[in-house]
């Protein structure tokens, strides 16, 4: 029972509450009141401090969130090895990835590695905004730029600049920018990353990075979008190198400003610290390395 207490309190914690979490379980709120009230009688200490509109972790609850996952990580995986033998994975995967990466990259390479580990489920969100792998419930993440979160782990897997760009039709009715400070008299096409809008885009301007203020009459939240505004002549975007490499290849889409493009950042692999991972995850993380290495080498070749 304990380790159905324990799952059930990380599913509390994911979804913020206790009435969903039970929802998705199939248990009445009475029963998750009492599963949860006897996790804490076995602990000996209060895990979440409840008010009428939201739950949070006290530290020994922060400290149970770890812990939880370990054990759970390592039962499934002795559950594994019993049933379908040391060679075979299972189980689901749950991962994050930005959209336009993740449908265009990562989307066939999952594809793949399902085809050669058919007992394995994919659970994928694509967000270009901040996700909280803890808290959301997730084993790994693919992210650009430098990893801030000290209590998490990291996989380079390649190196991304970020263009910008506009299509043919833009810049025949728009003069193309021979310097940043020029943006101002252009169309930008803006992205928001979860609360954040990125209004403004870095440059390299005699050795120095240095940042110009945007602005545009299309904001949005999903690289996609702004990509497809970004083909049909709405005006220029700032796209990572990763997401318009057939466009600029085609010329559907034109870079520019290439003699101040900011210094290269990183895609990398995110997990978090500490946790113990499952073969499955540990063989994805593996695999992804290697294919998405293949890619990098063709897209700087």
């Amino acid at each position: 029972m304990l380790i159905e207490n324990l799952k059930l309190f990380l599913r509390i914690v994911e979804k913020g509450g206790l009435a969903i979490a039970g929802r998705e379980m199939g248990l009445s709120p009475a029963t998750v009141t009492e599963r949860l009230a006897a996790l804490e009688n076995h602990y000996g200490a209060r895990l979440l401090t409840r008010t009428t509109r939201s739950i949070s972790l006290t530290d020994e609850g922060q400290e149970l969130v770890a812990g939880a996952r370990r054990i759970l990580a390592e039962t499934e995986e002795i559950e594994a090895r019993i049933k379908l033998g040391m060679e075979k994975l299972s189980g689901t995967i749950h991962l994050s990835a930005p959209l336009d990466l993740g449908r265009a990259r990562l989307v066939p390479l999952l594809d793949l590695f399902m085809e050669k580990h058919p007992q394995v489920s994919i659970d994928l969100s694509l967000s270009d905004g901040y996700v909280d792998l803890v808290g959301q419930g997730l084993d790994l993440a693919l992210r650009f730029g430098e990893l801030a979160d000290s209590t998490m782990k990291s996989r380079k897997l390649g190196f991304n600049r970020r263009l910008v760009c506009a299509s043919p039709d833009y810049l025949n009715r728009h003069r193309a920018p021979d310097h940043p400070d020029e943006l101002s008299q252009h169309n930008c096409l803006v992205m928001r990353f979860g609360q954040t809008t990125d209004h403004d885009w870095s440059f390299e301007i005699d050795g120095k990075r240095q940042n110009y203020r945007v602005s545009g009459n299309r904001i949005a939240n999903d690289g996609a979008l702004i990509r497809h505004w970004c083909l049909a002549g709405h005006g220029l975007a700032l796209k990572s190198e990763w997401d318009i490499e057939e466009d600029l290849a085609k010329g559907s889409l034109i870079s520019v400003l290439d003699d101040f493009s900011p210094p290269l950042s990183t895609l990398q692999m995110i997990y978090p610290a500490g946790a113990v991972q499952p073969r499955r995850i540990r063989a994805l993380i593996d695999f992804l390395a290697v294919e998405m290495a293949k890619q990098h080498a063709n897209l700087i070749a």
